[in-house]
């Protein structure tokens, strides 16, 4: 199993969540109005300056959900890398 956590602009919500949908992801956890800045997207801190802000999903997947998702973000990154959506894979050792 994989943990993907999916950091992206709150602008790009629905595409992200119709990337989970296509994926067969049925579970995740959902973090809103988060801050951070990215390499190519620029700060996301919710103030006057840089009023932009993100989310992040936590999905824990099998094996090929988590390939499936971290493709949908690939292809997510070729037209939307400047709004900001990038994924990481984390091992899951075990669940309770």
């Amino acid at each position: 199993m994989k943990m993907v956590l999916i950091a992206y602009n709150e602008a790009v919500d629905e595409e992200v969540m119709e990337v989970l949908e296509a994926a067969g992801a049925t579970g995740y956890t959902k973090w809103t109005k988060t801050l951070g800045k990215g390499n190519a997207s620029g700060p996301h801190l919710l103030t006057h300056v840089w009023p932009k802000a993100n989310n992040v999903l936590a999905v824990a997947a099998d094996d090929a959900t988590a390939e499936s998702l971290l493709a949908g973000v690939r292809k997510l990154r070729e037209t939307l890398a400047a709004e900001g959506v990038k994924a990481f894979v984390l091992p899951i050792d075990e669940v309770t």
